[in-house]
């Protein structure tokens, strides 16, 4: 195969299809193939005429469309001598600037928001509990796993949260995944924002029950949807985020709280994205909207963000909270220990997060003035409300791909996301925005995007 054998738009569609070409075609080249199949005549040991039974799990469908656009996708950016994006290791810190295969990038593709990772006080507190508890608690909690940082960890998140009680975890996605699941069962309704994250999907999907889904951001659906359904079910839970991690905008939680006890359910709110950034102390969506603990049943979060370390939180009342820490598959039974380090780190962040406002003004600061440098411009920004997230919308995804390449020979870095992550038609480019990022750096990387978009326009028109 050459480089010019290889149409790079063609691949592009069909590297962010969410199916393969369907039809036999080569992703790299667009030229017919015989599909693969397998070796059914090898021989097992009773005659030719048997087939191989398949247990390796190379034929398995997902299996073969991975690989398929996966590695076409990498044999095309080999040969056309430029850098693929995914799995594109970095050397050092993720930050504003990191290092990526030898170069220096701007760096837009972490969702680092307070650059805490970065922080020499979170470093130190990471490795003193490295020299205090070793680098796992090598346990579950409830058996000789528990350490007294945790403890420490919880009771100041749920005194951030106003909660009774909080519960902190190995995974994010896990925690989402693992409470909705412990929640919710078959005779239980979940109602889902129609863009809420597939962690909290997988839980409705573990946990059996009814899933619906209501117009993002809107709780004119929301009571729609609960006036025709909530009376067919047990209990009933609204699922929302903070700040929306595809498109960067704030939930309506107000009005949501209010149409949703109007109707018996219960809340849970995942403020992955919005701990650490809203608020004027960046306490979250609690603090920017001034409401007590008890407006949401529950409150999750991440460690892995704007605290700069991995895990997740729950915080809520006292009973339920013992409720995931005693029964609930996935949170504190049946998983590992929060690695000490993590744990030390994020009570660390939440230390600097305190005492160090100028990070979240920093912070805010550049989120808006990326968000309205960027519509200065031109950009299509969607949903965006001047948010650490900020989407450029290409609307196809293969626009979205190679932009993001483009921008990566140029040295910033800003990933693509299409369908099926987002809805059909609605690809982009996600922005993270970092508190350490300055304006110049941020001008730089919407003039170098402007002239990427402006060169793919000025070939699509030599195409057409």
């Amino acid at each position: 195969m050459t480089t010019e054998s290889i149409d790079p738009r063609a691949l592009a569609r069909a590297l962010m299809a969410k199916h393969g070409q369907g039809n036999g075609a080569s992703a790299a080249t667009g030229t017919a193939t015989a599909p693969t199949t397998p070796d059914r005549g090898a021989s097992n040991g009773r005659g030719t005429d048997s087939p191989t039974l398949q247990t390796t799990f190379r034929d398995h469908p997902g299996v073969l469309d991975a690989n398929e656009k996966f590695a076409a996708f990498d044999t095309w950016t080999r040969e056309a001598g430029v850098l693929n994006p995914y799995y594109l290791p970095h050397e050092g810190i993720s930050g504003p600037v990191t290092r990526f295969s030898d170069r220096d990038m701007l760096n837009f593709s972490s969702f680092g928001y307070l650059d805490l990772a970065a922080e020499p006080r979170v470093h130190a507190a990471a490795i003193a509990a490295i020299g205090r508890y070793g680098t796992s608690a090598a346990a579950v909690r409830m058996v000789a796993g528990e350490l007294p940082l945790y403890g420490e960890l919880e009771r100041e998140i749920a005194r951030i949260y106003d909660t009774e009680a909080a519960i902190v975890t190995a995974s994010g996605f896990l925690t989402n995944a693992a409470a909705v699941a412990f929640l919710l069962g078959k005779r239980d309704i979940a109602i889902c924002d129609s863009l809420i994250h597939n962690s909290i999907v997988s839980g409705t999907e573990w946990a059996g029950c009814k899933r619906v889904t209501f117009r993002h951001n809107d709780p004119e659906s929301l009571e729609a949807m609960l006036s025709m359904s909530r009376r067919s079910f047990d209990r009933a839970l609204v699922l929302i985020e903070g700040v929306y991690s595809m498109d960067g905008d704030v939930v309506r939680l107000p009005e949501i709280i209010e149409v949703a006890r109007k109707y018996n359910c219960s809340i849970m709110i995942d403020e992955a994205h919005s701990f650490g950034v809203l608020g004027e102390r960046g306490l979250g969506v609690r603090e920017l909207f001034d409401l007590p603990g008890d407006a949401v049943d529950v409150w999750m979060g991440t460690l892995s963000k704007a605290l700069g370390s991995v895990g997740g939180y729950l915080a809520a009342n006292r009973e339920l909270v013992e409720g995931f820490k005693y029964s609930a598959s996935g949170l504190s039974m049946y998983t590992a220990s929060p690695a000490p380090s993590a744990a030390a780190a994020a009570l660390e962040g939440l230390a600097v997060l305190h005492d160090e406002p100028e990070r979240v003004a920093a912070l805010r600061h550049n989120a808006q003035y990326f968000y309205r440098r960027a519509g200065e411009l031109g950009f299509d920004t969607g949903n965006g409300q001047g948010t650490p997230i900020t989407p450029i919308i290409t609307g196809a995804n293969e626009p979205a791909v190679r932009a993001s390449m483009e921008l990566l020979q140029r040295n910033v870095m800003a990933n693509a996301i299409g369908h099926p992550v987002v809805p059909a038609d609605q690809a982009r480019l996600r922005f993270f925005i970092n508190c350490r990022h300055t304006e110049a750096q941020l001008d730089h990387a919407l003039d170098t995007l402007r002239q990427v978009f402006d060169g793919l326009t000025t070939e699509e028109g030599h195409h057409s």
